[in-house]
């Protein structure tokens, strides 16, 4: 720097002070004055300038200015020309300036002006001062006030050259030192703001019950925010519960260009920064999200269609930037639609066990280009994201669990009892079929016969005793019959009960067989649960009769399904299971009393549960299922409560 003055200022000091030139550069050592060492055989000025980045020499001197301007030109630079302050700083706000060569004297104002001027609104310009003779104290003051260089007139080009490719060289490094400054604060903000989303990750793992919802804002938030890795908008396409489709679930972000002000400005407002972002994850709207959610729910993707960008992204765990339209893959029309851009970004988002979704990320309102920076940096977030997704499925999967177990140890407490009570029924059932096939027969027959031989007898005395066997073998048939209608014949002790919790509570029953057994089962009772008079123990029997015949039917494992419908005053459970089946024949038998299908028992289970229905006003009706097992259709009527009911005159 300062190159032209230097050397004229020490001519002039070797020959007013007798110094030799030897003694003149030993003196130039003591005090450390830099001497220029940029090799003008390697870097060019006009390399140093980008395409649309110019000159420009403000000189109050038309000739002047036009010899130097001339100069430059050849050189093969561009320049534009300026006589007075005025022009200038038009030029300015025309061109890319890039370095501004400045005579200390012009017509409107002071050089001194126009340099702190110029040093204090444009940091990244640079500027070489020429003046008309030299002057220490003047060349210190320019370098304090901004300048990068101190040219005396005339002009020797040269030292304008290398004084030009030192500035612009300086300048570069200045603008990239710059540059990487703000790159390095954008990351340590980064790195930053992943720590916070790790520890509010924890914190929502350990205690939240709206896990899900919390862990996609905040993953959003994070995409978006000043603090975070600053898109402009961002979408969150999560897989549902059977991996089979893709759906949009939430989205962050301005709905327009129009509103995209507003929007950042409430944000500002709001001090919405790392430290208390987390605090407005409540689950309220944020600011502009109505018209990206309408966008989002608008991204539904059938997992089989593995050419879509969102799928593709998920089976290969890669990252998709699309440019302009274009990718590694064909991006259809109707996406880029859908979004309103053509540049975005899409992030999978996978677990070792599973993929979870996707996040699309774009800049729409600032049409900032996503550099490769920006992806590598979303994927650090994503993969942080997806141990959240995850940790938030186990949670919710332990938590499931863990009411399930809870509730069938409840049950299994509460209905041991009527679980007795089944097996002495089963028990006694098993027990009068073998007594069916052992006495029945031969108690007939010696009833018969000795009604027969009493009518033959001759002998009142032999005749007494054929009468007393006649009445004993009819005291034992209606004891057998006693037996075989063992069912309560008496009237339901009701009460109003929720008809589906007994459902629920009878599946549950059976939670541990079905475990053991490799059955799956399936409760599917929609709408609101019925209330309805029922006698809970018999009704519980009921279906535990039904349920038990249905994992009978499944030795091997299969599936179990419980479901309701409602048509009219009329409910109905289904209990299907994927069973053997039963034949259409059989179909019309089995509530019969004494007829089973099985190896064992007496038939007489489903014959109570009818019965039980029956006192209860409902009906059971038995169907093949498809392809193969049973299913069992109970409907129950639901009467209007008497409160229901107009009264008279009404």
């Amino acid at each position: 720097m300062l190159y032209g003055f230097y050397w004229y200022f020490s001519t002039r000091l070797c020959r007013y002070s007798g110094l030799s030139s030897t003694d003149y550069k030993g003196l130039i050592r003591m005090v450390a004055i830099p001497t220029p060492t940029f090799s003008s055989s390697k870097t060019s000025s006009t390399s140093l300038l980008r395409p649309e980045e110019v000159i420009l020499v403000v000189d109050g001197s038309a000739q002047s200015g036009a010899r130097i301007s001339g100069y430059l030109s050849e050189s093969g630079m561009a320049v534009a020309s300026a006589a007075s302050a005025a022009d200038m700083f038009q030029l300015i706000g025309s061109y890319h300036i890039a370095c501004v060569i400045l005579d200390m004297k012009l017509p409107d104002h002071s050089g001194d002006e126009v340099l702190a001027d110029l040093a204090t609104s444009y940091p990244d310009l640079g500027i070489i001062i020429v003046a008309d003779e030299a002057d220490l104290q003047g060349a210190l003051h320019c370098l304090r006030r901004g300048a990068d260089d101190y040219l005396i007139k005339p002009i020797d080009y040269a030292q304008l050259t290398e004084s030009l490719k030192r500035t612009l060289h300086m300048r570069q490094l200045a603008i990239d030192n710059r540059v990487s400054q703000q790159q390095l604060h954008n990351m340590y903000k980064q790195a930053r703001f992943l720590h916070g989303l790790n520890l509010k990750m924890n914190n929502v793992y350990l205690g939240a019950q709206e896990l899900i919802d919390q862990v996609m804002r905040a993953i959003l938030v994070g995409i978006t925010s000043d603090d975070g890795l600053r898109f402009n908008r961002a979408f969150l396409a999560l897989f549902n519960e059977d991996q089979s489709l893709l759906k949009g679930v939430l989205a962050i972000g301005p709905g327009s260009r129009e509103e995209a002000g507003r929007v950042w400005e409430e944000m500002r407002g709001r001090g919405l920064d790392l430290h208390n972002l987390f605090g407005e994850l409540n689950g309220t709207p944020w600011p502009g999200d109505t018209a990206v959610n309408e966008i989002v729910q608008g991204l539904v993707v059938p997992a089989t269609h593995t050419d879509h960008p969102f799928i593709h992204a998920c089976i290969n765990r890669t990252s998709i930037l699309v440019t302009g339209g274009k990718s590694v893959i064909e991006i259809a029309p109707q996406l880029i639609q859908t979004l309103g851009v053509d540049c975005f970004v899409i992030v999978p988002l996978y677990s070792p066990r599973r993929e979870h979704g996707v996040i699309i990320a774009d800049n729409f309102v600032t049409g900032r280009a996503i550099a490769p920076f920006d992806v590598e940096a979303l994927e650090i977030f994503a993969g942080q994201a997806s141990l959240a997704i995850e940790q938030s499925h186990l949670y919710r999967e332990m938590h499931d669990t863990i009411e399930e177990l809870k509730t069938v140890t409840d049950e299994l407490e509460a209905g041991k009892n009527l679980l007795v009570e089944t097996e002495r029924y089963t028990a006694l059932g098993q027990m009068a079929g073998q007594l069916v096939h052992a006495l029945r027969n031969p108690i007939t027959a010696i009833g018969g016969t000795a009604r027969l031989l009493a009518r033959r007898a001759e002998n009142s005395q032999d005749k007494k005793f054929l009468d007393l066997i006649a009445a004993e073998a009819a005291t034992l048939e209606a004891t057998l019959a006693d037996l075989f209608t063992f069912v309560d014949s008496s009237p339901p002790d009701a009460s109003v009960q929720p008809l589906f919790a007994l459902v629920r509570r009878s599946v549950m029953a059976f939670y541990t067989t079905m475990k053991n057994q490799g059955i799956y089962y399936q409760l599917d009772l929609t709408g609101d649960d019925p209330h309805l008079p029922l006698d809970e123990e018999k009704i519980r029997q009921a279906f535990m009769q039904i349920i038990r015949n249905s994992i009978e039917a499944m030795p091997d494992g299969g599936i179990l399904n419980v479901s309701s419908a409602r048509r009219g005053d009329r409910i109905v459970i289904r209990i299907s299971d994927t069973g053997k089946g039963i034949t259409g024949t059989d179909l019309q038998r089995v509530t019969n009393p004494f007829y089973t299908t099985k190896t064992f028992g007496t038939g007489l289970g489903l014959t109570l549960v009818e019965q039980i229905l029956e006192s209860h006003g409902a009906h059971l009706h038995l169907s093949a299922n498809t392809p193969h097992g049973t299913i069992a259709a109970i409907t129950f009527i639901e009467k209007p409560s008497p409160e229901s009911q107009p009264t008279q005159g009404a």
